[in-house]
């Protein structure tokens, strides 16, 4: 059973490392942008408001997302544990995630927060491309694909989503370290903080993710 919350700005990697995550320890992975991402698609009221948020680089309102997010961690497949992915991002939401948790009584194990300098952030996002059929992901520069604008896996087209165009970048980055720094003392007074170098090769982040939390089982 791991109970694990994910931190770090937009594009450090947290996608990449939590699906290695899932596989080794066979949890679900929580993206609360997953989530917004899946409303605005249906057309849904929150979605409505989640889109406007997102495409001006604003964060959506904590009273939408910790109802999404309680409801979420409530499902049986949450049982043996989860990643939580995007969220909190703020004291207040920390505080209501607290207050859920101890509700469903689950401990949190382990705090990871992957860090990358805001330089290299820009490139990393504006360079992502998502493919309209299946959603699976490319980088221009990282990870292109074979035919360009065109999916390897089904042939679909690619597009830049609107969150992912520098402008709106860079007020997510500037968002971002106003209101989520704060949460990096919070969670290492409670001694549940670790911070990964996310300029390092995939598969050395992960190693030491995965370090960290059976350390913290243990």
């Amino acid at each position: 059973m791991m109970h694990i919350l994910l931190m770090g700005p937009p594009g450090a990697g947290k996608g990449t490392q939590a699906a290695k995550l899932v596989e080794q320890f066979q949890i679900p992975h929580i993206s609360t942008g997953d989530m917004f991402r899946a409303a605005v698609k249906e057309g849904t009221e929150l979605g409505k408001q989640a889109k406007k948020c997102m495409d001006a680089g604003q964060l959506v309102p904590d009273s939408v997302t910790i109802g999404i997010v309680k409801e979420r961690l409530a499902k049986p497949d949450c049982q043996n544990g989860f990643i939580l992915d995007g969220f909190p991002r703020t004291i207040e939401q920390a505080n209501a995630l607290d207050h859920t948790l101890n509700e469903l009584e689950i401990k949190v194990d382990r705090v990871v927060n992957i860090t990358v300098p805001s330089g290299d952030l820009v490139s990393r996002i504006t360079g992502r491309r998502i493919c309209k059929g299946c959603g699976a992901t490319y980088h221009i520069q990282f990870n292109s694909p074979a035919t360009e604008g065109k999916c390897d896996e089904c042939g679909g087209e690619l597009y830049q989503r609107d969150d992912d165009r520098e402008e709106t970048v860079t007020k997510r980055l500037t968002v971002y370290t106003s209101q989520t720094r704060p949460l990096i003392e919070y969670y290492q007074d409670k001694g549940l903080y670790t911070e990964v170098d996310g300029r390092q090769p995939i598969d050395t982040v992960f190693a030491a993710i995965v370090s960290s939390l059976r350390g913290e089982a243990e």
